[in-house]
């Protein structure tokens, strides 16, 4: 991107000029929860809103923003578009792994996961699946010649810390154990190369900005019969358009074939979003959110962390006192969650400094 007539924009100044689109009201430190639309994604919906409303509408061509989403989002993770399936939710893409798993299997996981990747495999325990949880930074030593797959987040949720995704690969190479990394809390700002783990899955609607309604899972292509498309529907046929009736089965021969029927409108707000933070880049994207929060945690008094998220424990007055100053972040696990993108700004975060440096509770 350059300015008319001048030289290519830094890094910074790229940040800048996206964060003009974006449209909040108050200080937004909650992209963990919720990411905020940036103005494209808003007028690409109401665009399409009209359309529908009037009539106009035509199903096919919801079929090209999809598709520009699916592209952008493997430019992103760093795979070919051929592996990447689309959906409405995270969890319906752990069940079809769940459900690929040998009866007696071991599922190793994070003490306090997001539950979407949890639930989906403890509902496996009729037939002896079993899941086994330890503290984050112990998953690369648990994994034994016993463990089936780790499925695990490479954020968490609650509080932000990052998995020591090369130690677990290493692990997992010596045991030929498969790996299922949830980037729902990484993606859009923690470099992920998705090729790395046999599966991924990532929900669109925090720091992709990008409506409920848009997840994403990427195989890895050897394993792509090992999973049975059990919720295939018409979007997964080789031509969508032409398998709306009756058999046999003709499934598309790529990670397609597990689509599900999309959103439509979701992704009609997704594809521009995605068009966005990739024209920024994540290694841009990771300086920013990170050197964001490295600013907050330095106003209250901490080191610096590796991660776009942060959690503190405060007292008692802080919820008044955000509320009074128009500060959205979110409560975790009983702390504080602060979450730092493209839509924050420096004055954002010396605004939640001000606020809340009283109310942290000392380390």
């Amino acid at each position: 991107m350059t300015a008319s007539g001048s030289s290519p924009l830094t890094a910074t100044q790229l940040v800048a000029a996206a964060r003009t689109e974006f449209d909040a009201d108050v200080t937004y430190l909650d992209s963990a929860t919720m990411g905020l639309p940036p103005r494209r994604s808003w007028h690409a919906l109401q665009d399409a809103l009209r359309d529908w409303r009037a009539g106009t509408a035509l199903a096919r061509d919801y079929d090209l923003p999809l598709a520009r989403t699916r592209q952008s989002y493997a430019r992103m993770v760093g795979v070919e578009a051929t592996t990447v399936a689309v959906g409405s939710q995270v969890s319906v893409f752990a069940g079809l792994v769940a459900a690929s798993l040998p009866d007696d299997a071991e599922v190793l996981t994070a003490s306090g996961d997001f539950t979407s990747i949890l639930f989906p495999f403890h509902a496996q325990a009729a037939r002896g699946v079993t899941v086994r949880e330890v503290p984050l930074d112990r998953i690369p030593d648990a994994v034994t010649g016993r463990t089936t797959l780790v499925s695990v987040s490479a954020v968490q949720s609650a509080d932000g810390r990052v998995a020591d995704l090369e130690g677990l690969h290493a692990a997992c190479a010596d045991t030929g154990t498969r790996i299922l990394l949830d980037v729902t809390q990484a993606a859009g700002w923690l470099p992920i190369d998705a090729g790395y783990f046999d599966y991924t899955v990532c929900a669109g609607y925090k720091w992709l900005l990008a409506p409920r309604g848009t997840a994403f899972l990427t195989v890895r292509p050897g394993l792509l019969d090992e999973l049975v498309p059990h919720a295939a529907g018409w979007y997964a046929g080789s031509d969508p358009w032409a398998s709306i009736y009756g058999g046999p089965l003709r499934l598309a021969p790529d990670a397609r074939r597990f689509d599900l029927s999309p959103a439509w409108h979701s992704w009609i707000a997704a594809a521009p979003a995605l068009d966005l933070l990739v024209g920024l880049g994540t290694a841009t994207l990771n300086d920013h959110a990170v050197g964001l929060a490295n600013r907050f945690r330095a106003g209250i008094g901490w080191g610096a962390g590796d991660s776009a998220i942060v959690s503190v424990a405060v007292d008692d007055g802080a919820a008044e006192h955000m509320r009074a100053a128009q500060i959205m972040a979110a409560s975790r696990a009983g702390r504080l969650r602060l979450s730092f993108h493209v839509s924050t700004s420096e004055q954002d975060v010396d605004r939640a400094v001000e606020v809340l440096g009283n109310h942290v509770v000392p380390r």
